[in-house]
């Protein structure tokens, strides 16, 4: 109560100022003000800078499935969030088979489709697909894309024999790339392969055991 009936010098001071100078001073701060927000508004930088456009699934995809127009589109991406291998054209994935699932909104990148790229960063620079046709085809369900696994083949057994020849391993380290689906048709067949990864002279070894002997993998 005294404070205020007894005002400090300096109070006193302020408030017998004329009125023009404190409007002098507002002013220059509400322009002090706007010269700050004008810089922060120049420093921030624009919406679309650090954005992509990448192709993605445009609905949920099945593996084995040869990629069309309607199973891609394009979004936009932050430039951090966007990996390796991606694309911004549909032309580049149209008509690639597809190694596993993907989810609507994935991004499809070249190590997703049936590619050099993906045999490359799969197996290393000098590798092969190779296609096999299990003996034990209960196996293929246990198999996913990225399984490491061992090739064995068998010789058959000779007419008239009972005795079967020991399998042996033709490949070690074979990395899984696809398994084949069964087929939507019921008058196809369940006819299915699976895909693996090797170096190339594997690769061909394996092939050629695969046209006159039996073949398994064991998974590691």
């Amino acid at each position: 109560m005294g404070d205020s009936l007894d005002p400090k010098p300096w109070t006193r001071l302020l408030d017998s100022r004329p009125d023009w100078t404190r409007t002098v001073a507002a002013r220059r701060a509400l322009a002090g003000l706007l010269v700050i927000l004008a810089a922060m508004a120049a420093l921030r930088p624009d919406p679309a800078d650090g954005r992509v456009d990448v192709v993605v699934a445009a609905h949920d995809l099945a593996p084995g499935a040869s990629l069309t127009d309607s199973d891609l589109h394009r979004e936009s991406h932050s430039v951090t969030t966007v990996p390796d291998g991606s694309t911004a054209s549909t032309d580049d994935l149209v008509g690639l088979t597809l190694t596993g699932p993907a989810r609507r909104g994935e991004v499809i990148t070249d190590v997703r489709v049936l590619s050099p790229r993906l045999t490359a960063a799969t197996a290393g620079p000098d590798s092969r697909v190779v296609a096999l046709d299990l003996a034990d085809a209960a196996l293929l369900d246990l198999l996913r894309a990225g399984d490491v696994v061992d090739v064995l083949a068998a010789e058959p057994a000779p007419p008239g024999s009972d005795s079967v020849a020991p399998p042996r391993v033709v490949a070690a380290a074979a990395v899984v790339v696809m398994v084949t689906q069964r087929s939507a048709s019921p008058t196809s067949g369940d006819h299915r392969v699976v895909l693996v990864a090797l170096p190339s002279r594997t690769a061909v070894e394996v092939a050629g055991a695969s046209l006159t002997q039996a073949v398994t993998l064991t998974l590691r």
